[in-house]
Parts: C-alpha cells; sequence; structure tokens
C-alpha cells in the first residue's frame, strides 16, 4: 500500500478545506458540502468558520441557510456536541451519532428525577413531559427554553446536580435536559436565535415545523456508514482511532462503516494505517504541492477538531497553549498547513496573530493581511468564547 507523506496530508487539508485564498468555495452550500459539517457549540463558530472559506461571504448569507432556507440544520450529534448539518445528511446523524445521545441523554433523565426526589412511574413522568412539551409547540409558534417552562409544569422540576457553591453544582430545572433529549432525538428543532449571531439563544420548534420535508432517521449502520463516507471524504486519510473519537462511537461501527464504504488502506508517514474511500487518487498517486497560505479559524473549527491524532499538523507543545483541559481547541494561526498559534481581538475588535513558531517574513505578513481581513468584516464585533484556550487568555495584545 502506498505511504501518504505529512507534507502531502497538510497540501490536502488546506486545498480540500478551502482555508487558502485560492482555494476559497464560492457560496456556503459548497463549503459545507467539503466539510461535512460545522462545529455549532459556539453560535459564532459557523459563520467564522464559513468566512474563512468563502468567497465574500456575508453575515446574511449564513443567517440565510441557517433560518430561511434551513439548508444548514443545527443537530446534537458526535460526542454530545452541537453541528450545523446539511439538511441531506440529518437521516444519517439521526439514525447514528443523535440516537447514541439521545439515549445517553434519556438515561440521565432518570437519574436527574432520581435527584429530584420523583421514584414513582418515572417512564410515565417523563413520557408525560414528553407529550406535554411537544403539545405546547403544537401550534408551530418557536418557544424558548423559558417560555417552555412557564407552559409546562413538568419542565420546572428541580434536581440538584454535582457539589452545592462549586461551578457546575447546584439546583436546576429539569427543563433544559427534557428539551435537550427531544431534540437530540429529531422531534424538537432549534428554529431562529433570538441573540445577536455570535451568541447562542434558541428558540424551540416541532421538526415538522422547522422542516418541509421531516427526515426519516437511516438505520444505525446505514447512517455510521454514510457519516464516514463524508468524513473520509472530507479528512481522509485517516485512522481507525480516529474515526471512532470523531463520531462519538465504537471500533466495531467504524470498523463496520469502513466495510461498507469500501475504504482502502494507505501507510501514514507517522505510522500505522490510514484509511480513504475506493476512489480517492491518494491511494495510488502523491497529492499536488500547494503555496504556503495563512488562515486564521474559530474555535471548535471542524479543521482543527477533525482528527484525534494531529501531529501531521499540530506540535505536541503547542496542544496546553491552544486547547482547553477538555480537548476543545480555541482560535487557531495557520501557516502552511499547520498550527503555529492562535489569535485574538483587543477592546475595538481588531484581530491580532499569535504567532507561536518562526514562520519567516512571509508567514507573519500574511497572517497579518488575515487578522485586517477577519477584522474589516467583523466591523466591531468582539466574539465571546465559551473555549478559550491558555494562549488567548494570556496574550498580551498591542
Amino acid at each position: 500500500m502506498r505511504m501518504v507523506t505529512d507534507r502531502e496530508r497538510r497540501a490536502r487539508l488546506v486545498r480540500r478545506h478551502g482555508i487558502a485564498p485560492d482555494h476559497r468555495y464560492a457560496d456556503v452550500a459548497t463549503a459545507t458540502q467539503a466539510m461535512t459539517a460545522w462545529h455549532a457549540t459556539e453560535a459564532a463558530t459557523v459563520h467564522l468558520a464559513l468566512h474563512a472559506r468563502v468567497h465574500d461571504l456575508r453575515v446574511e448569507d449564513v443567517e440565510r441557510a441557517l433560518y430561511e432556507e434551513r439548508s444548514l440544520v443545527k443537530q446534537l450529534a458526535m460526542r454530545r456536541t452541537l453541528f450545523a448539518f446539511p439538511r441531506d445528511l440529518l437521516p444519517a446523524a439521526l439514525g447514528s451519532a443523535s440516537a447514541r445521545v439521545a439515549a445517553q441523554e434519556e438515561k440521565n433523565l432518570y437519574k436527574w428525577l432520581t435527584s429530584g426526589g420523583i421514584h414513582e412511574d418515572q417512564d410515565g413522568w417523563i413520557e408525560k413531559a414528553y407529550a406535554a412539551t411537544l403539545a405546547a409547540l403544537a401550534d408551530g409558534e418557536p418557544r424558548t427554553t423559558t417560555q417552555l417552562r412557564e407552559l409546562v409544569p413538568e419542565l420546572d422540576a428541580r434536581f440538584r446536580m454535582g457539589t452545592p457553591g462549586k461551578k457546575w453544582g447546584g439546583e436546576f430545572a429539569i427543563g433544559r435536559w427534557v428539551i435537550g433529549t427531544l431534540a437530540a432525538q429529531g422531534r424538537l428543532m432549534r428554529a431562529t436565535n433570538l441573540g445577536h449571531w455570535r451568541l447562542n439563544k434558541p428558540a424551540w420548534t416541532l421538526t415538522e415545523s422547522w422542516l418541509d420535508e421531516v427526515p426519516v432517521p437511516l438505520a444505525p449502520a446505514e447512517g455510521y456508514a454514510e457519516l464516514v463516507r463524508r468524513w473520509l471524504g472530507t479528512f481522509g486519510p485517516g485512522t481507525e482511532a480516529d474515526m471512532v473519537w470523531w463520531l462519538g462511537s465504537t471500533k466495531s461501527a467504524v470498523r463496520a462503516a469502513l466495510a461498507a464504504v469500501g475504504a482502502v488502506e494507505v501507510g501514514l508517514e507517522g505510522g500505522g494505517t490510514g484509511w480513504v474511500l475506493p476512489d480517492d487518487p491518494i491511494a495510488t498517486s502523491p497529492e499536488p504541492e500547494i503555496e504556503p497560505s495563512a488562515a486564521l479559524l474559530p474555535t471548535l473549527d471542524p479543521t482543527v477538531m477533525g482528527w484525534k491524532e494531529r501531529g501531521f499538523y499540530l506540535d505536541a507543545e503547542d496542544v496546553a497553549y491552544l486547547f482547553d483541559s477538555n480537548g476543545n481547541a480555541g482560535n487557531t494561526a495557520w501557516w502552511d498547513g499547520r498550527i503555529v498559534g492562535a489569535w485574538a481581538q483587543d477592546d475595538d475588535g481588531r484581530v491580532h496573530p499569535i504567532v507561536r513558531h518562526d514562520i519567516g517574513g512571509a508567514g507573519q505578513k500574511a497572517l497579518v493581511a488575515e487578522a485586517e481581513r477577519l477584522t474589516e468584516w467583523l466591523d466591531g464585533v468582539v466574539i465571546v468564547n465559551v473555549y478559550k484556550s491558555r494562549q488567548m487568555k494570556e496574550a498580551t495584545l498591542p
């Protein structure tokens, strides 16, 4: 089998992910097909990740795709992470990764009921809460979690989690978990965002109210096979460990999916076996070289979070500075297919690259140009990040 070098993988990453000026995509739809799905835990990531990859993108283009055309749909899926999926990938996600998350979320509901002192007929309580929540949205009017709690008494039931007084401890209303489970099951959708585009403030609605055609979940094996096929098209070559991690699934599910799509093996310079689609030219021919280029990618960008084994584009000593303790990536600065640092904004909204490596004058100049491009696009908007890396927190800006 052919051995694929790290340099080839970096060239492919830049080209396929559209993070070089000469390889950006024409619109939201083509960029989304190229990237499989967008991380959406932080609302701004979708907009910023698309800006990095799409020519002449406007905020309104992203908002239209999310809330008017609904060609991008937010759905809880792999690793209990919120993604913005292209509409055609929803059946695969709902039948596999989302179904797995939904089962985990429902299991937690039983735990929270016990914690809240509700011990009798927990099955009946959950079904009643589900039915009442769905009924409260039957008129097609989107409502926030707070509004639903006012209409559905069950959603305001209280339970204790963690240690009181600690950051994640205290008393909580169970409504968030009931709604979250229904959403993971694909019975509810996140409708129009009620806040600024950089903030997550969703209203909820029935799936049949949000989409003109309700997606029918695929069988789990079919769903995982389709997700793996898309992943290989975006991130291949990658290892079995990469796919198990990205999917939040099992080795057996990944192996079955690889067999279903007819994936073929390649060697990797860093060791181990990589997988690609059967018609991928890199299995038999070298990836063409590419000119060095710069990019500024947002927190939880799909490129940064696409692989578990990141050594071909990330130095091990940089991990503690660019990722939080849970493995969530902050903003990253790229040169020639590698992460070379981060970026942050000052109080006026100006973007500044934070470079950790010697990338020469051309690299520095290119990153400054990207920072100016992003500053102009943000037009004074300051992004507030939940997942802020050590490098972002400690940065001393001009």
